[in-house]
C-alpha cells in the first residue's frame, strides 16, 4: 500500500515539475504580450485532445459542473494568475498564490471532513515562507489589483480541487480533466475575443514548437497527472506538491543563466521541500483510493 501511495505521489508531482517550466518557455519561445491567448492555445486545444482520447461527453448535471469546474480551476485561474505576474514586481505573485495550499487544506476540512491539524497549517506557513524566500526580489509599491487578482486566483484554484473532488469521484479522471481543460479553454477563449487584441504578426516555428509543449505537455499531460492525484489522494497532498513549481523554475532559470542560489534561496528550497515531505507522510499512512473504471465503448 505504501509504494502505491508513493507512486501516485510521484506521478502527481510530475504536474507541478512540468508547470515549473512554464516561465522559460512562455519567454523564450511564444509570442510576448499576449497572455490571454497563450492561456486559451494552452487550455483548449489540451481539453479537445483528452475529449477525443475520454470519449464521453458531460451530461446531465456534469454539464453545469463542468462549467464551474473549468471556471474555477483553469479559466478564471489562468486569467487571474496572468494578470497578477503583470501587474506586480519580484515574485509576489507567486508569494501570494503560495497561500493556495492552506486554502485547500481549510476547505477540504469543511466540505470533504479532512482532518486540519496544527501539523499541517504549520507546513503550510511553511510553505509560504519558503516560496517568498525563493521567488521575491526587491521592488517597488505593490499593485492593489495584482494582489486582488494574485488572491483571487489562489482562491480559484483551491475551491476547485475541493469541488473536483467533491463532485467527481464516479467519473475516471482523464474524463474529468478533459472537461474542465475544455470549459476553461472556451471561457479564456471568450476573454481573449473581448479583451485583448491578436498578434500583428503571425507564429513563427518556434512560437508553435512553444504552444505545442505548452498545450500537451504542460497542460493535457500535466493536468492529467494532476487530476488523478486529487482523484486518488487527500486533497491537501496535491495542493502542496504543487509548492514544487517555483523550485523548479528556480532551477530552470538558475540552469539558463548559470546563477547560483542565494543563501536565502537555499533555505527557501528546504522549507518548501520539508513543507511538502511532512504533508507526504502524512498521506503514506492513509492509502490511496481506487479510481474509477472507464467503461468500455
Amino acid at each position: 500500500m505504501l509504494s502505491k501511495t508513493m507512486s501516485v505521489v510521484a506521478m502527481t508531482a510530475v504536474a507541478p515539475i512540468l508547470w515549473g517550466t512554464t516561465y522559460i518557455t512562455s519567454t523564450t519561445l511564444l509570442i510576448g504580450g499576449h497572455p490571454l491567448l497563450t492561456a486559451t492555445v494552452r487550455a483548449l486545444p489540451a481539453g479537445i485532445l483528452l475529449l477525443l482520447i475520454g470519449r464521453r461527453l458531460p451530461r446531465g448535471s456534469w454539464w453545469w459542473k463542468s462549467a464551474v469546474l473549468g471556471a474555477l480551476n483553469i479559466g478564471g485561474f489562468f486569467a487571474f494568475l496572468f494578470i497578477a505576474a503583470d501587474r506586480l514586481p519580484g515574485g509576489v505573485a507567486a508569494v501570494v498564490g503560495g497561500i493556495q495550499p492552506l486554502l485547500v487544506a481549510v476547505l477540504a476540512s469543511r466540505l470533504l471532513a479532512e482532518k486540519l491539524t496544527g501539523r499541517l497549517l504549520a507546513a503550510g506557513v511553511a510553505g509560504v515562507i519558503g516560496v517568498a524566500l525563493i521567488v521575491l526580489r526587491a521592488a517597488g509599491g505593490l499593485d492593489a489589483i495584482g494582489i486582488v487578482a494574485a488572491l483571487l486566483g489562489a482562491v480559484s484554484m483551491a475551491l476547485g480541487v475541493v469541488l473536483t473532488k467533491v463532485w467527481a469521484s464516479e467519473h475516471p479522471p482523464l474524463v474529468v480533466t478533459a472537461w474542465q481543460l475544455a470549459a476553461g479553454g472556451i471561457v479564456l477563449a471568450a476573454l481573449t475575443a473581448a479583451f485583448e487584441p491578436l498578434p500583428a504578426q503571425p507564429p513563427t516555428l518556434t512560437n508553435l514548437a512553444g504552444y505545442t509543449y505548452l498545450s500537451l505537455i504542460g497542460t493535457a499531460l500535466a493536468y492529467a497527472l494532476w487530476f488523478r492525484g486529487i482523484a486518488a489522494l487527500p486533497t491537501r497532498v496535491p495542493a502542496f506538491l504543487g509548492l514544487l513549481s517555483p523550485v523548479v523554475a528556480l532551477a530552470i532559470g538558475g540552469l539558463a543563466a548559470h546563477e547560483t542560489l542565494t543563501p536565502a534561496q537555499v533555505v527557501g528550497v528546504a522549507l518548501v521541500f520539508a513543507s511538502v515531505v511532512t504533508v507526504i507522510g502524512g498521506a503514506a499512512r492513509h492509502g490511496v483510493r481506487r479510481e474509477p473504471q472507464e467503461p468500455c465503448p
